[in-house]
């Protein structure tokens, strides 16, 4: 599994970025570092559930104008300064599906389909791909994400507690429920359209 270095931080570069939040919140104008070190990996999380680029640009935008807005109010608690980020993101995503600004999106990536499936076999036919795709969205949207954030983002269970304000074990729990849940989803799909057939 490929490990985020801007993520996992050892404690002499969460002391710098401290020093940056600090820096940040006595005066808006030094919030340039913050800005530059995690504008990808937001763009990126946002352009992954998101149908357009350019409201994926709209949206990171805002992400930062929050962060920046509210910089005086964040409360430095040893965590990497994107956990806080994330959120924002999370919030603003949410709030554009609501306003119906912007559709949901799953990137698939073929690749992981295998460790997400584990021992049902997808092939890249159109039709597994289709039953797959139905049996995600028959799933809530925070399951939906779980599986996106530890499966075809490579996050850990700790960063993926972080972006969603819940325990490291918590996230891992979640996970695989949602994970059981798009399993069973998929192979009962499978029996429906062999019975049809």
């Amino acid at each position: 599994m490929k490990i985020n270095p801007v993520f996992h931080q050892d404690k002499n570069r969460l002391l710098h970025e401290k020093s940056l939040i600090i820096a940040s919140q006595k005066n808006p104008e030094n919030f340039g570092p913050l800005y530059r070190i995690y504008h990808e990996s937001i763009y990126r999380y946002i352009c992954n559930r998101i149908d357009c680029i350019d409201k994926a640009s709209d949206i990171t935008s805002m992400v930062f104008m929050k962060a920046l807005l509210n910089i005086k109010k964040y409360e430095y608690r040893g965590l990497p300064f994107s956990s806080w980020l994330f959120r924002i993101a999370k919030s603003e995503l949410n709030q554009s599906f609501r306003n119906k600004k912007a559709q949901r999106t799953v990137s698939i990536d073929r690749f992981c389909l295998g460790e997400v499936m584990e021992d049902i076999v997808i092939d890249d036919s159109d039709k597994n791909l289709k039953q797959l795709l139905g049996s995600l969205s028959r799933l809530n949207d925070s399951q939906v994400e779980l599986i996106e954030m530890r499966y075809f983002e490579k996050r850990s269970y700790r960063q993926i507690g972080d972006i969603l304000d819940i325990t490291e074990n918590n996230a891992k729990v979640k996970t695989f429920r949602a994970l059981k849940k798009l399993r069973k989803q998929f192979k009962e799909s499978n029996i429906e359209t062999k019975k049809i057939k």
